[in-house]
C-alpha cells in the first residue's frame, strides 16, 4: 500500500473515532468528502475499541460485584461516546410520539427531532435502554461463571455490531434529510467494502451468539420500517437510536438462548 492510502485510510480512522467518541484524537485538517465515506468503513473497528475499553477492567478487577460492574460500564459507555447515539435515541423517541402519521408529518416530526429540549417519550426511552443495559451485562457478570455460552467477551462485541449497523441502515436506505453531514458519507461511502464490512462483523457476531445477531437483525428490520413509514429513510438521530437499540438486542438475544438453552 502507498504512502498516500496509509494516510488517507489514517486520516479516515482518526475522523471516525473523532466523530464516534470522546477519546482523544489528533487535530484534522482539509478534510474531504472522500474522507468521510472512508471514515465510515472504521465505524466497527471504533465499535471494537468501545468494547475493548469497557472489558479491560474484567481483567484486572475481581467480577463478584456484578451489579456495580454493570452500573461501572453502563457510565462507561455513556461517557466514551459522549452520549451521542444516547442524544439521538431521545430524539428519536420524542419525534416519533410528537410527529403525526398525516401528509405533513415527516417535516413535524424533523422539527421535534432537531428541538435540544428532551420530553416525556425521550426520557422514558432513556431509562428504558440505560436499564436494559445495566441489567443484561448484571446478568453476563453473574452468570459468566456457570454458563459456558454466557461470556464477558460479548461486551467487546456489542459495540460493534451496534455500529456495524450504521453501515447497514446507509447501505439499504435512504437519507430523509439530504441537508445533513450523513448524506455526505453515503454519497462518497465505499459501497462494496462496507457490505463486506458488515458481513465479516455478522459472522464475528454470530461467532459468539448466533441469537444475539438474529434478535439485532429482527429488530433493525423493525427499526428500519418504522424510518421508512415515518421519515422514508434515516436520520442522524435514527442512527443513533438504532446503534443503542441494537447493541441492547445483541447483548439481550445472547442472554436469553442461553438461558433456554
Amino acid at each position: 500500500m502507498s504512502n498516500s492510502h496509509i494516510s488517507k485510510y489514517k486520516k479516515a480512522y482518526l475522523l471516525a473515532q473523532s466523530l464516534l467518541t470522546r477519546l482523544p484524537t489528533l487535530q484534522l485538517s482539509d478534510i474531504q468528502g472522500s474522507d468521510m465515506g472512508r471514515s465510515a468503513l472504521f465505524y466497527p473497528l471504533i465499535g471494537l475499541l468501545i468494547g475493548l475499553i469497557l472489558y479491560l477492567p474484567l481483567l484486572i478487577f475481581s467480577e463478584s460485584l456484578s451489579s456495580l460492574y454493570a452500573a461501572l460500564i453502563v457510565t462507561a459507555w455513556a461517557l466514551i461516546t459522549g452520549g451521542l447515539h444516547l442524544d439521538g435515541l431521545a430524539d428519536s423517541a420524542d419525534g416519533w410520539l410528537g410527529g403525526s402519521i398525516e401528509k405533513s408529518g415527516k417535516n413535524k416530526t424533523l422539527e421535534i427531532m432537531k428541538d435540544p429540549l428532551v420530553g416525556s417519550a425521550g426520557v422514558i426511552a432513556l431509562v428504558c435502554i440505560l436499564l436494559l443495559k445495566f441489567a443484561v451485562l448484571n446478568t453476563i457478570f453473574q452468570q459468566s461463571h456457570d454458563n459456558v455460552i454466557i461470556s464477558p467477551v460479548l461486551i467487546i462485541i456489542a459495540p460493534m455490531i451496534g455500529r456495524a449497523m450504521i453501515l447497514l441502515l446507509m447501505l439499504s436506505s435512504e437519507n430523509a434529510n439530504p441537508n445533513s453531514m450523513a448524506n455526505q458519507i453515503v454519497d462518497t461511502l465505499p459501497r462494496k467494502f462496507a457490505g463486506w464490512i458488515v458481513i465479516v462483523c455478522f459472522i464475528f457476531g454470530a461467532y459468539f451468539s448466533l441469537s444475539g445477531i438474529v434478535l439485532t437483525l429482527f429488530i433493525f428490520c423493525l427499526l428500519r420500517r418504522l424510518m421508512h413509514q415515518r421519515l422514508g429513510g434515516f436520520t442522524g438521530d435514527t442512527i443513533g437510536a438504532t446503534v443503542e437499540i441494537t447493541e441492547v438486542a445483541y447483548l439481550v438475544g445472547a442472554v436469553l438462548m442461553a438461558n433456554y438453552a
